[in-house]
């Protein structure tokens, strides 16, 4: 007899369906065709456990097995329980035609219990979009896959409880869960406020640059002056994602496994901060069966690199490029996947391998040669790619043990938002565009006037510090932004003093 289900494939963030068709006849072998991996191989063994520990048989008879399409690789062990379902039907033991209404997902234990598989979002994404009634999957994966509204999400514990609600000898409600009043009620939630922050109103302050033009920065200072500390509170005041930003990070934290169990909607925006000793793989994303990287894992957020000359060369050179297209593009001998990355880099250093060059206390015991060769580990064409250079000097006593209070977070994103709604209104034209960090050279010329004035005081920048030629853009950009966080339509002097203040590794004697 044959039967058939219907599972699912996910390649980067897209998914396919998968159809498991069983036909058990005369005969004694078993066969499984169409491209199946080993962990898909390896199914046999740990369906015929379950079956016989739940109660049910494996079919001694003659098995042919096919996931189709034939040409698409199935990789993962989540096919076990629709497989296990198309041999109970084709084998008469299960009697039901509902196979047909649901996509089914789930990896089996040996004794039928049902554990958690990655990318539920996208499988109901994919199961609503193609009309199927609902969904069946592992009731650790249900609050995730329940996002998707107008689709019954059936949370089961077990194979058992699969078969009887095929069956109606049992009830199993829905999954529901209000996505919206989720979404608001937690976007909110943030753990670290800038009000902690004693002093370092400057750095407070580019960083506020920074989160209202989506500008990369990278910050320069002695160990303890405060850069982690800082740069962990920037998703204090980067705007709210909105549902679309939110489904699409979650998408890609689903497929990476990374939601963990009874998981929703990610309301915040993240923050990554991998180690130095990460893989180029590990950050961009790959491998032999393609995973996304950190750079994907933080989009719509922030990827935070701390001791960022401490990275290898490799490492960082292959941000170039997802740094520019604000996606990766993972390619191999059949197919290509596209993870999106539009993230933040927020990047911390010391300016020296003893850390106190320039410091104002302590000495520093570096050669001119190791400070050069130490900050010459990052590439021109990267720094090219970081619009704001701060240097970050320790805090007095004095300030550290200061009564006073300081600005919250929820201040200073006001002020955010509202430069970001000026962005929006700016850029509606550009569907690309969403932010001025984004901005093409054409548009940065049509875009960041300056009078005569502000040229002036440019030219003398460019000329008196010996700042390079890739600074122009971004100075101007920064500019753009200030401007727009003072609710300036023109570019002013002060807008572009400021903004020159922040091309620290551009001068003459901190690179050569």
């Amino acid at each position: 007899m044959l039967a058939k289900s219907y599972g699912c494939a996910v390649f980067g963030i897209d998914a396919s369906i998968i159809t498991i068709e069983a036909n058990v006849c005369a005969g004694t072998k078993r066969f499984m065709v169409g491209l199946p991996d080993n962990a898909v191989k390896e199914s046999w063994s740990r369906i015929e456990s379950a079956l016989k520990y739940s109660g049910f048989k494996m079919p001694r008879t003659r098995i042919i097995l096919n996931l189709a399409p034939a040409d698409i690789k199935k990789e993962g062990s989540a096919y076990d329980l629709p497989i296990a379902l198309s041999l109970m039907k084709a084998s008469k033991q299960l009697d039901t035609n509902l196979l047909e209404n649901y996509v089914i997902m789930g990896e089996l234990a040996l004794d039928g219990q049902l554990r958690p598989i990655k990318g539920a979002l996208l499988i109901a994404i994919l199961a609503r979009k193609k009309g199927y009634k609902g969904l069946i999957l592992p009731k650790e994966n249900s609050m995730e896959a329940a996002i998707v509204n107008d689709l019954q999400v059936i949370g089961v514990s077990n194979i058992s409880d699969a078969v009887a609600f095929l069956l109606a000898e049992k009830n199993i409600s829905p999954y529901y869960i209000n996505t919206r009043e989720l979404f608001y009620d937690q976007a909110e939630d943030f753990g670290l406020d800038f009000k902690d922050v004693q002093g370092q109103g400057n750095i407070k302050r580019a960083l506020e640059i920074a989160a209202a033009g989506s500008h990369n920065a990278v910050m320069i200072g002695s160990p303890g002056a405060g850069k982690t500390m800082l740069a962990k509170r920037l998703p204090s005041i980067l705007p709210p994602l909105n549902l679309h930003e939110a489904l699409e990070t979650t998408k890609i934290h689903s497929v990476a496994g990374k939601l963990g169990t009874n998981a929703t909607l990610i309301s915040r925006r993240p923050f990554r901060s991998p180690h130095h000793t990460i893989s180029d793989i590990a950050l961009v994303g790959g491998g032999a069966f393609p995973q996304p990287g950190e750079i994907s894992l933080a989009h719509n957020g922030v990827l935070f690199l701390d001791e960022l000359p401490e990275f290898r060369r490799t490492v960082l050179e292959v941000m170039r490029q997802p740094l520019e297209e604000r996606k990766i593009t993972i390619s191999r001998a059949k197919f290509t996947i596209d993870y999106p990355s539009n993230f933040m880099l927020i990047a911390s250093m010391n300016p020296c391998p003893c850390g106190f060059y320039n410091h104002p206390e302590k000495d520093c015991v570096c050669t001119p040669d190791q400070v050069h060769r130490y900050l010459n580990k990052i590439s021109g064409p990267l720094l090219d790619r970081i619009d704001l250079h701060v240097e970050v000097t320790p805090v007095s006593f004095e300030e550290i043990t200061s009564i006073k209070s300081n600005e919250t977070s929820q201040e200073i994103r006001k002020r955010v938002i509202a430069a970001r709604e000026i962005q929006t209104e700016r850029f509606n034209k550009e569907p690309s565009i969403y932010s001025n960090s984004m901005m093409p050279p054409q548009m940065v010329r049509e875009t960041c006037h300056i009078n005569k004035a502000g040229l002036n005081l440019l030219r003398t920048a460019m000329e008196k510090l010996d700042l390079s030629a890739r600074a122009y853009d971004r100075i101007l950009k920064v500019s753009r932004t200030i401007a727009d966080l003072s609710e300036s339509k023109d570019i002013k002097i002060e807008h572009l003093a400021e903004a020159i203040q922040y091309r620290s590794l551009d001068r003459e004697g901190w690179i050569a």
